[in-house]
């Protein structure tokens, strides 16, 4: 479901003056396409990648560092990333897969840039937002780079109403603020924060249910 709303929002949400320009050919490759030729180390991987993915990462990247510089240099090291990396990892989706990368670049690099500082700004009450939502003894990070908990989120986010599923997403993987999430949908901000509470509720529930302790 992540993968199914990533591939959604990337589509919603394209920034303008990409710097990667790819040929058409390049933009059509399946997901399954890309990745096998990462396992061939066929160079043209990353062309791929970034034909298809550059400005869904670009924005993921923006909308926590916001600064258009970070982003794209976050971008262009996770195409890097993702050559190191596939082989031996092979994603099912490409779009989470890269996602992912960029998100953690991007958080990683704001956490260095405000080391001496108090608090994180927006990336911070997203994840404070969320420890409610954590397995003990771990971090938002590490909760939510293990498998088998995504897999549980991704089966709980599939029972949510769209709506609820997009504002889930927006806030917590393209770490959106409250007031821009309401523009973007058409809804007050005040709908989103109860939504968005609510919504972190019923997961607990749901998590806990599951057998994680909370």
């Amino acid at each position: 479901m992540i993968a199914e709303e990533s591939a959604y929002l990337k589509n919603q949400h394209k920034l303008k003056n990409s710097r990667q320009l790819v040929s058409a050919e390049n933009i059509e490759l399946e997901d399954s396409e890309i990745v096998e030729m990462f396992f061939q180390r066929n160079e043209k991987a990353i062309q791929a990648s970034q034909g298809k993915y550059s400005k869904y990462c670009l924005t993921i990247a923006a909308n926590i560092l916001k600064n258009r510089e970070d982003a794209e240099e976050i971008v262009n090291e996770v195409y890097l990333k993702a050559w190191n990396t596939i082989p031996p990892n092979r994603p099912q989706s490409l779009a989470t897969y890269l996602g992912r990368l960029t998100k953690n670049s991007a958080i990683n690099l704001m956490k260095m840039r405000l080391a001496e500082k108090r608090g994180g700004g927006e990336v911070s009450l997203v994840f404070e937002e969320l420890e409610e939502c954590v397995p003990g003894g771990s971090s938002v990070e590490q909760a939510f780079s293990d498998g088998e908990l995504e897999r549980e989120i991704n089966r709980f986010l599939s029972k949510l109403r769209s709506t609820h599923r997009k504002i889930f997403m927006l806030r917590y993987w393209y770490c959106y603020s409250t007031s821009d999430i309401a523009a973007r949908l058409g809804i007050t901000a005040n709908t989103v924060s109860v939504t968005l509470n609510r919504t972190r509720k019923k997961l607990k529930d749901y998590l806990q249910k599951r057998g994680y302790e909370l």
